[in-house]
């Protein structure tokens, strides 16, 4: 498998740990986030560096979205903004895993 591929599939992977995360316990998000620390230097100056950052951008973001809506959950308003932030992350992961599979960065 050339490296290009075996970086692809491990962007993949990423994906999907990250979809996995609304089933599985949160620690698959970590996961997620650590490889794509670990590997950043790896898909530096290719057109998948693009998805690490994004990647990256939506464990941050969501994040700090989630952990919003959580601390105001008992004024109703959180109730919104942890929906905002499942729907948000939800978009990322399929907008980024379809530019994945038609080999295209994201913006």
């Amino acid at each position: 498998m050339e490296a290009s591929d075996r970086l692809k599939t491990l962007t993949t992977l990423v994906y999907a740990l990250q979809a996995a995360g609304f089933l599985l316990p949160p620690v698959v998000w970590i996961v997620a986030v650590i490889i794509n620390y670990v590997r950043k230097e790896e898909v530096a100056g290719t057109w998948l560096e693009s998805h690490f950052r994004w990647q990256i951008r939506t464990f941050w973001f969501g994040l700090l979205w989630a952990v919003l809506g959580a601390i105001l959950f008992v004024l109703i308003v959180g109730w919104f903004i942890l929906a905002a932030d499942a729907i948000w992350i939800i978009y990322r992961i399929v907008k980024g895993w379809l530019n994945l599979s038609e080999n295209r960065p994201v913006p």
